[in-house]
Formats: structure tokens, C-alpha cells, sequence
């Protein structure tokens, strides 16, 4: 006996949305023979699906058992519609809704089927730049709005070609709705140029820069998060004068190596420190130098670790492929400012470091610094987590009010929260130049616009002087928390290991403001997510000269 063909609605929330999802919902829905249609919204991905009940039934069942490798399902509701006779099964355009709950995918390295292509000289797309599919390429650093289509981001500058077009309105193909697909013929391109604006007229930038490279210049490259300063990592002179130009003396060096068989000429690397190499995040992992190496000393000097990682954008591919051991890859800044995004500000920022500037024309619209970790004790440590993580939220055990948290004075990161989500931001930096507290600034208002996060409380540090302290006290209408430095530290780790209710925690990251209008540090505290209790701490010592003994401690002797 044929079964009665019902309707119901389907709605997805979670990180749904830039990771191929409606296409997996297209071919899942002709799999089982239902008709209907799916769409991006601002309320994650709906889907509204006829047929008979028993089909619906394995339909909803397999779309968490068989749903992109990039998506994260954090709700799946099912409810009752009216039957509308649908002839076939569609996806449509993205539709706005009043309440945004969506999850945003971050920046994704590309994937090996890209990689593939990359190198294919009878693909198309050989050796562009700018390569990427349904399950690989920029996500949040070029979103400017949700839903995640197009015009929304920065890609909307482009216009697909024939080619292009043909793939993306193909539900048999990988770049099925890929909102950055493009090629050579219409997507962007790269371009080089000396330090004084002029352009280097050459039909192969990317060899070009390989060769200045090797001849020992420094060159400003634009990514995906934002420009990185590269040189030879084995030419000593090239490093040192990275290290003086830059003004950073001593802190080591990031390092990009093409594959893990290039890392092992110079590093140890354990089994889950590889896993860790390789994941889609790519974020730089520490791991232990191998003598003898050919690797420069200023790299990482009196160090007994390398901070490494392999390439996550095409161009990263083709620059590494030159035959180069390891790329130093540092951050395109000066010390303690936040890394160049745009051209024209890479220009006059870094033209004093930089001999060259490799750039291309799509737009970064937030700026993200590569992530740090370390394998501890079968763990992941996170030393900064940003590209390749951010904006995935760290899920609470339970509901709390939608908050503002404002962080610290140094190694700034804020976080929002809603429902059970707390997302914690891209790593900020130290608020004691106008540029980063400019950047803090652009992402909470990022943030809360492609979040949709209108915060009932904001949340601050103790400390009257941090600036992230006088912007709360600057916000009207808004319930305001203050909270003390050590506790706040013990509480985001209670939070992130899913711990609820009571512990003995010990802080003993540095120096905070404490209750009593003190510098406490080297405390050890009962703490739960609502209140502490100073059960011990570290005697208090003179501290001539306030903050500055902290940057000098020589002032305490």
C-alpha cells in the first residue's frame, strides 16, 4: 500500500552555512525521492521536504550521520507544514529572518581535491592563486553579513564567469553553491611590487617572488587573514634583517614548510603533533628542533622549539614549491601592531620592512592572526587561538544571558555569549596603541553584527586604567559586571572544560588588579562560575614604578 505524502519542515542550526550543506541536502533529498526546496537563513538552513513519512523519517535521520565534514549540527527540529505539491526539490535563495542563530565556519585550508587541481596542468584552474570549493577556502575573514551568500562578502566584487556559473548551479559538482568559486578568467589576482609603489612588470609573479626570495629579500605577502613578512628560512642574513627592520629582538619566528617531510629535516615531530599539522585549522604547532639543521639560529635563538605549519592557501602551495626547506611566515606588522589587511596600509606600513609586496585584490575584511598550539599530554594548548577556529563557539553546559566580555589589557581576545555559545573572538592584541584598540573596537561590532548579539550585560576587568575596563564604563544602558583578572582566568578554563560547580584553582599567569585595590598574583582560589573565595596568594612585594615593574621587574630586586 503507497504511503500518504506529507509535509514537514526541517530546520538546521549550527555551522551550516559556507560548508556545502544545501548541496548535501539537494543530494540527500533526491536520494530518498522527496520533492521541496532548501534555503540559507539567518535561523541556520530550513528545509522544507514532501513525501511519504517513512522516507522524511530516514531523510532527517541521516542528515547528522552524513552532513559535510565542515559543518557542526548543534539543533535539529522537525515540525508539521501544509502540503504544497512541490514537482521536484530546489534550493533557493537565501531568506532574511528577524532572528539570526546561524553559525559562521572559519577560514578553512584547502582541501586535497583543490590541491589536486592546483597542480593539474590539464585543470582549468592550474596553479590559480585563489582555488577553493564547497569544503575549503576563506569563510569568516571575508563575511560582512549573514546569511552567507555572495553579496555578502567580499567576493562580491567578482563576477562569476560561464565556467564558474555552470559549476556553481551544478548539484553534481564540488563548487555547488561555493560562494568564493572563481578562476584565472574571473575571480582575483595577484600582483607584485617594490617597496616604493611600483609595480614589477613580470608574467609570473609568484616565480618572480620565489626568486627574490632566494636571493635573500624580504617580502610582504597578503593571505587570507592578513599579510605575513616572508624570507628564506635558511639564509641567516635575510633573518637577521627581518629581525632588526621588524624591531623584534628576540621572540621567535613562525615557520611554513611545504609538507611534513620538509618539517622533518629540522624538527622532531611526535604522531599527534603530524595529526595536528595537517588538520583543516593549520595552526603553527611547536615542536622540537632536530640537529643538525640548515635552518637560520636567528629563527628561534637560545629556543629548544620550532613554531611550524604547513600551507593552508593555494598560493602559500605555489610559493613553497619553489623548492624552499621553510618560509619564515611572521606576522605583517610592527611589534605590537595589529597585521596589515589592506594594500594600501600594507604600503605604508611595511614598506620600511618589506623589499616586496606580493598582493592581490579581494578584500579582507576582518583580520585574523594564525593560531598557536601544542600537543601537552595527548592534549591540544591553545597559545592563541584564531584562524582556523574562530568564530566556532566554546558550548556551555547551560543557557546564560547574551554577555559582552571586554578581556584584558594584553593578548586581548573578547568574547559574546548567547544561549549556550560562547564565542570568543580572533586574537586582538595589547590595547596600548591607538591601531589595536581600533581593532577591538570593528570586532565587537563585527561580531555583534554577524552574530546577531545585542548584549544585555558587558563584563570587565578590574583594572581602572585597561581600556578595555573604560570602554564598559563608557556603554549606557547595559548591565555592567565587574570581574577580578585571576578569577576570570579560572573560570574560562572551568568553562572550556566543561566543569560546573566548584574548584580549587591556581592562577599563576602574572599580575592582576585585586579586590582589595592591590596587584595580586600567584593566587589560589575557590572559585565557581558566580563567586571566588581568596583561600591563599603570593606575599605582596613594593612595585616601583606601578606597570612598569611588571615590564621590568629588575625594579623589584
Amino acid at each position: 500500500m503507497t504511503e500518504e505524502c506529507v509535509a514537514r519542515r526541517v530546520r538546521i542550526n549550527g555551522i551550516v552555512q559556507g560548508v556545502g550543506f544545501r548541496p548535501f541536502i539537494y543530494q540527500l533529498a533526491n536520494q530518498y525521492n522527496l520533492k521541496g526546496e532548501v534555503a540559507n537563513t539567518s535561523a541556520g538552513v530550513t528545509v522544507h521536504i514532501e513525501g511519504p513519512p517513512t522516507k522524511i523519517a530516514s531523510f532527517s535521520k541521516d542528515i547528522p550521520l552524513k552532513c559535510p565534514p565542515l559543518a557542526h549540527i548543534t539543533e535539529i527540529s522537525l515540525h508539521d507544514e501544509p502540503f504544497k505539491g512541490f514537482k521536484d526539490f530546489t534550493i533557493v535563495l537565501s531568506r532574511e529572518q528577524a532572528v539570526m542563530a546561524t553559525l559562521i565556519s572559519p577560514d578553512v585550508s584547502v582541501c586535497d581535491d583543490c590541491r589536486r587541481e592546483l597542480f593539474d596542468l590539464s585543470d582549468r584552474r592550474f596553479e590559480y592563486p585563489f582555488i577553493n570549493c564547497t569544503n575549503c577556502g576563506p569563510r569568516y575573514t571575508i563575511i560582512n553579513d549573514i546569511p552567507y551568500d555572495r553579496p555578502k562578502t567580499s567576493m562580491k566584487h567578482f563576477k562569476m564567469c560561464p565556467g564558474c556559473r555552470a559549476e556553481y548551479d551544478d548539484p553534481a559538482n564540488r563548487r555547488f553553491h561555493a560562494q568564493p568559486n572563481a578562476c584565472a578568467e574571473c575571480g582575483p589576482h595577484i600582483e607584485l611590487y617594490d617597496n616604493i609603489g611600483q609595480k614589477v612588470e613580470t608574467d609570473k609573479p609568484l616565480e618572480k617572488t620565489a626568486k627574490l626570495l632566494k636571493q635573500g629579500c624580504i617580502v610582504a605577502l597578503k593571505g587570507l587573514g592578513g599579510f605575513h613578512l616572508a624570507v628564506d628560512a635558511e639564509n641567516g642574513q635575510a633573518v637577521e634583517a627581518l629581525r632588526r627592520r621588524k624591531h623584534r629582538e628576540e621572540k621567535p619566528l613562525a615557520l611554513m614548510s611545504y609538507d611534513v617531510e620538509c618539517i622533518l629535516r629540522f624538527a622532531r615531530l611526535q604522531p599527534e603533533e603530524e595529526q595536528l599539522l595537517i588538520s583543516p585549522q593549520r595552526p603553527i604547532v611547536l615542536v622540537l628542533k632536530k640537529e643538525p639543521h640548515s635552518i637560520s639560529e636567528q629563527v628561534a635563538p637560545g629556543n629548544l622549539y620550532f613554531g611550524v605549519m604547513l600551507p593552508y592557501t593555494p598560493l602559500h602551495y605555489l610559493l613553497l614549491n619553489y623548492g624552499f626547506t621553510a618560509l619564515v611566515m611572521t606576522s605583517g606588522n610592527l611589534s605590537e601592531e595589529p597585521i596589515c589587511i589592506d594594500n594600501d596600509d600594507a604600503f605604508m606600513r611595511l614598506s620600511g620592512i618589506a623589499d616586496y609586496f606580493l598582493i592581490h585584490n579581494r578584500d579582507i575584511y576582518l583580520r585574523s592572526d594564525d593560531s598557536i598550539a601544542r600537543k601537552t599530554a595527548g592534549s591540544t594548548r591553545f597559545i592563541r587561538r584564531s584562524r582556523g577556529y574562530v568564530p566556532v563557539p566554546v558550548f556551555l553546559k547551560r543557557k546564560i544571558p547574551s554577555i559582552l566580555a571586554c578581556g584584558a589589557e594584553l593578548k586581548n581576545t573578547i568574547c559574546l555569549t548567547k544561549d549556550n555559545n560562547a564565542f570568543v573572538s580572533q586574537h586582538i592584541g595589547d590595547l596600548e596603541n591607538l591601531e589595536t584598540y581600533d581593532f577591538f573596537l570593528l570586532t565587537i561590532r563585527h561580531m555583534q553584527r554577524i552574530l546577531d548579539i545585542r548584549p544585555e550585560i558587558i563584563a570587565f576587568d578590574l583594572h581602572p586604567d585597561y581600556l578595555s575596563t573604560r570602554y564598559a564604563q563608557e556603554q549606557h544602558d547595559i548591565q555592567k559586571v565587574q570581574v577580578q583578572h585571576h578569577h576570570a582566568h579560572i573560570a574560562s578554563a572551568m568553562a572550556e572544560n566543561q566543569i560546573d560547580g566548584s574548584v580549587i584553582g591556581l592562577a599563576f599567569d602574572g599580575t592582576g588588579y585585586g579586590a582589595d585595590g592591590n596587584i595580586w598574583g600567584g593566587e589560589i582560589l575557590v572559585v565557581d562560575m558566580e563567586k571566588y573565595f581568596r583561600a591563599a596568594h603570593f606575599a605582596y612585594v613594593p612595585m616601583p614604578g606601578s606597570a612598569a615593574a611588571i615590564k621590568e621587574p629588575w625594579r623589584m630586586a
